[in-house]
């Protein structure tokens, strides 16, 4: 992906020195990628990435993020209450799909076990609750990825709005990735399955086999051992208490950021609320958010002596390491999407295809795109950096503005087509730490996901995106009704596709 990325950046060069290669080479480094490092609003996001890195690494070594996942475990006594104790947990962890996965499927490892939950059903709970709930969560590193990729967009562009609105007002049509975690709690209370899912479950009840035969689990003790520390307690608060702060005071910042010095003349709470959304500097408010939330999480680590001040902060530089490949991507995307400006990459397609893509077709054709390019290349980010600053100029061109339900709708169908792929391409890092995680045969996870992701996909497209984008003038109230028709169908196809799993079967005494 990293070589995919400046390889588009170097060609983009190339063409505007006149094709010359190695003047191409030479400006993409001293220009393009210096130019981005050193726009401040790119800094304070880089900035805030390793920092909320750090926190993650900080509440995960002294304990709180296990300590959260502990609390479901207790509550997990039949199979329906396990797996919807595990789909559970997935939802509290939101902020990261890493930790999620890593924390969810190693801590509820051993109750689906006792409860014959398959390893494939466990590491499809775990896999479609992590990137979904990450890509629609109010705070979260996918959001703080895709809100950044959009800004630099929306500056390019001369749009004077703020990203993270944007984002908010879009969350609505993320129709796939609602709809699959909808499905993982449908699926759980209804018992029942279909296609190679059902083969597993019915051999874990009836057989108490949680793995295939001859099936090579995926297992890795050092990173387990990391993300589960033995030698400290496991206390819930260690981890929502600075969870709370990140977005209690990005909260605050982005009010105390956007404030104007005064108010228009009987303008309303919910104009206000906008006025101050429209001007704040969501950037600048989740970087204060971090590092006081990290400061936060170290006293309260040392005052219980869980972690002295050298482990706490080597424990933040682990955390912030796991962004730097985050970081890159990200200054390699805005270097492609300024790129993609110069050369008016935008006004070439909308010039080619104007005649064949209408408006209403945007949101259906970008996620499918985007879940193609997902699934392929097994990276979200890379498919959001390749698709954001193709894809947003051109919805501005075709809708006229972003503030529209059509231009909600194509954003958030990109971000829905990058979780497609990143839950279940076999290539993906999302799908490999879930299988990791919860024990299980990578390619048995994939072959048992894949029918249930794609059964939700299909119906985002043809219940979601398809119709926000044909009804004329749609509405919030018609992209939420349509969650009633995609819900019946999923309904229907697992109350007469799927198969009702048998009982546990009584072990006879003497």
């Amino acid at each position: 992906m990293l070589i995919s990325l400046f390889a588009g950046i170097w060609v983009g060069v190339t063409i505007m020195l006149s094709y010359n290669p190695f003047n191409g080479f030479l400006k993409s480094l001293d220009s393009y990628l210096v130019d981005t490092i050193a726009n401040p609003g790119h800094a304070t996001i880089l900035l805030f990435t390793f920092g909320f890195g750090g926190l993650i690494g900080i509440v995960q070594k002294n304990g709180g993020l296990a300590g959260i996942v502990s609390i479901a475990a207790r509550y997990a006594r039949t199979r329906v209450r396990g797996q919807v104790a595990t789909a559970s947990m997935g939802l509290l962890i939101f902020f990261d799909d890493y930790a999620n996965s890593l924390l969810v499927g190693n801590t509820m490892r051993p109750f689906t076990d006792k409860l014959r939950i398959s390893r494939e059903k466990l590491s499809y709970i775990v896999d479609s609750t992590a990137a979904p709930v990450a890509s629609v969560g109010l705070i979260s590193t996918w959001i703080v990825f895709a809100m950044s990729l959009l800004d630099g967009q929306l500056q390019v562009l001369g749009i004077h709005t703020n990203a993270y609105l944007i984002f908010l007002l879009s969350i609505p049509f993320s129709y796939y990735a609602i709809l699959a975690i909808i499905f993982v709690f449908m699926n759980a209370l209804m018992r029942r399955e279909f296609g190679p899912m059902y083969v597993a479950e019915e051999r874990a009840i009836l057989t108490g086999e949680i793995l295939r035969p001859g099936a090579k689990p995926l297992s890795d003790d050092s990173m387990l051992r990391a993300a589960l520390p033995e030698n400290i307690p496991h206390r819930w608060y260690n981890a929502v208490i600075p969870i709370l702060m990140v977005i209690f005071m990005t909260m605050a910042g982005m009010v105390f950021t956007g404030m104007p010095d005064s108010f228009p003349t009987n303008t309303g709470f919910i104009r206000k609320l906008l006025i101050i959304m429209d001007g704040t500097d969501s950037s600048q408010a989740l970087l204060w958010a971090s590092y006081i939330a990290t400061v936060v999480a170290i006293v309260m680590a040392m005052s219980q002596k869980l972690l002295s001040l050298k482990e706490a902060l080597e424990s933040w530089f682990e955390g912030a390491r796991t962004m730097f490949l985050a970081v890159i991507i990200l200054i390699l995307a805005w270097s492609l999407g300024t790129v993609c400006t110069d050369i008016h990459t935008a006004d070439f397609i909308v010039h080619h295809t104007r005649d064949y893509i209408s408006p209403g077709l945007l949101p259906a054709l970008t996620f499918l795109i985007a879940a193609i390019i997902s699934f392929a290349t097994g990276t979200s980010y890379g498919t959001m950096s390749i698709l954001i600053p193709l894809i947003v100029p051109l919805s501005v061109q075709l809708t006229g503005d972003v503030h529209n339900v059509m231009f909600w709708a194509t954003f958030s169908a990109i971000i829905s087509g990058a979780t497609f792929g990143d839950h279940c391409s076999p290539i993906s890092d999302t799908t490999i730490l879930s299988s990791l995680a919860s024990g299980a045969d990578n390619v048995d996870h994939v072959q048992t996901q894949l029918p249930y992701a794609l059964t939700v996909g299909g119906v985002a497209v043809l219940f979601g995106f398809l119709p926000i984008g044909l009804i004329p003038n749609p509405s919030y109230v018609t992209g939420i009704l349509l969650y009633v028709l995609s819900i019946g169908a999923l309904y229907l196809i697992l109350r007469y596709y799927g198969k009702k799993l048998p009982d546990i079967p009584q072990i006879k005494k003497g």
